[in-house]
């Protein structure tokens, strides 16, 4: 009888200490398989102990709700640009050390890759021992990457930098901080779960080790999952219903608008550019307006959305209808209307924000707004015709202070195998 218990247990602790076939074992898993070792050992010793680890391993407790939504790390466009917005989200650019070439920047970006695919899919990445986040779910994970225009003079591809990453111009609403804006490199971090997107963020940071250094960072905020009795346009910090015009995966010129074509012949095909602003909002001087100028100044409804040209939230905006009193029902300088592509010759963007709360100024006024996002084929063609003609007559814009700006080209996503700007650092 004691040769097969010795027997058995020999055999437990050999199967306990083999390779986990899987890829990799979950943050979630990780913690569960400690918790069982360590109660099983106390209570019925080391043999016992193994089994029950193995047990654990194979019929671990299925996650529900936000945690267990995974996005897919590769594919032919990286995640976090047609994705939904998360709850929680982290914008922030690093610049190269001094001495970094395109050798080192590859590495980085070697490393960066194989560590968002491994957190996105709700792995423990190797090496971590933060511990952060062991116990949760990927809960809607996404990390994206772009190069800013400065990031082509220190690796020596300014031959390779894009047409469309040519400097934004300058626009009479600006008040920029140029410590807090552009960047070598640009990270966004998005997940439903605040410690899931602070985890990223942390091990990215790490990861980054010699080869590059904080420039700036920004955190925000959506709404949360489950927040609303049914799925919901998000609202920003002035209350108003915000994206609803955004152009949609469905529509036919969704990819035409957002990504860069296929056939383009460069590195940067299926990729897409984003604008990233931070937009302050005065909301002191917003929330003394009353409801019906607040109305006036958007062109919606604050309620539901719907525009003041009749309907719900997503009927079409009618820029030709009057009301009784023979005035356009939406204002001459409304921000529907000036924003509106039939504004524009067509131009449109995808906005992708995160709201932002930063505490309150030396003068009391509260710190927050918007963490603007835009993507878009070409800024040339989306962002800054749009936001000229903002800047010239959009009543919004005097209740709102832009204060940090950058350009960045998002490249296409990558293969298993493969990391994102591999085409252009080794092309």
């Amino acid at each position: 009888m004691a040769e097969r218990a010795d027997q058995a247990e020999k055999t437990a602790r050999a199967k306990a200490q083999a390779p986990d076939p899987e890829r990799g074992m979950s943050r979630r898993r990780l913690l569960g398989t400690a918790g069982a070792v360590g109660a099983a050992g106390l209570v019925v010793g080391g043999a016992g102990g193994a089994l029950a680890a193995e047990a654990v391993r194979e019929t671990p407790a299925e996650l529900t709700g936000v945690g267990a939504k995974a996005v897919p790390f590769h594919g032919k466009h990286q995640s976090g640009i047609a994705d939904s917005a998360q709850a929680h989200g982290h914008l922030l650019a690093f610049d190269l050390a001094s001495g970094a070439d395109r050798r080192s920047a590859a590495a980085l970006l070697r490393r960066w890759s194989a560590t968002a695919a491994e957190l996105m899919a709700g792995e423990a990445p190797k090496g971590d021992d933060t511990g952060i986040a062991l116990d949760a779910g990927p809960s809607s994970l996404t990390v994206t990457f772009g190069f800013g225009r400065t990031f082509f003079d220190r690796t020596g591809l300014a031959s390779k930098r894009p047409a469309a990453l040519e400097p934004l111009p300058a626009f009479t609403g600006d008040a920029l901080d140029a410590k807090r804006g552009e960047g070598d490199l640009w990270v966004q971090i998005g997940a439903d779960d605040p410690l899931v997107a602070f985890h990223a963020l942390r091990v990215l940071q790490k990861q980054a080790g010699d080869a590059a250094r904080p420039r700036w960072q920004m955190n925000g905020f959506n709404r949360a999952p489950g927040a609303t009795a049914k799925p919901m346009t998000g609202r920003n910090l002035m209350g108003q219903i915000d994206g609803t015009n955004n152009p949609k995966p469905s529509d036919p010129d969704f990819a035409a608008r957002v990504f860069v074509p296929d056939d383009s012949g460069d590195w940067m095909a299926g990729g897409s550019y984003a604008v990233v602003r931070r937009i302050r909002m005065l909301l002191d001087s917003w929330d003394h307006l009353s409801l019906e100028r607040q109305e006036k100044v958007i062109g919606r409804r604050k309620s539901d959305g719907a525009p003041l040209s009749g309907g719900t939230e997503t009927t079409p905006v009618d820029l030709n209808k009057f009301g009784a009193d023979g005035s356009l029902a939406i204002a001459g300088d409304a921000h529907v209307r000036v924003a509106a592509p039939e504004s524009n010759r067509g131009a449109a963007m995808l906005r992708r924000a995160f709201s932002f709360h930063d505490g309150y100024r030396d003068d009391g006024a509260p710190d927050a707004g918007l963490l603007f996002v835009a993507w878009q084929a070409d800024p040339r063609r989306g962002f800054v015709p749009v936001q000229r003609k903002l800047d010239r007559g959009d009543g919004l814009s005097r209740f709102l202070s832009h204060e940090s700006s950058g350009l960045f080209a998002v490249p296409g996503g990558c293969a298993p195998g493969e990391y994102v700007g591999q085409r252009l650092l080794e092309g």
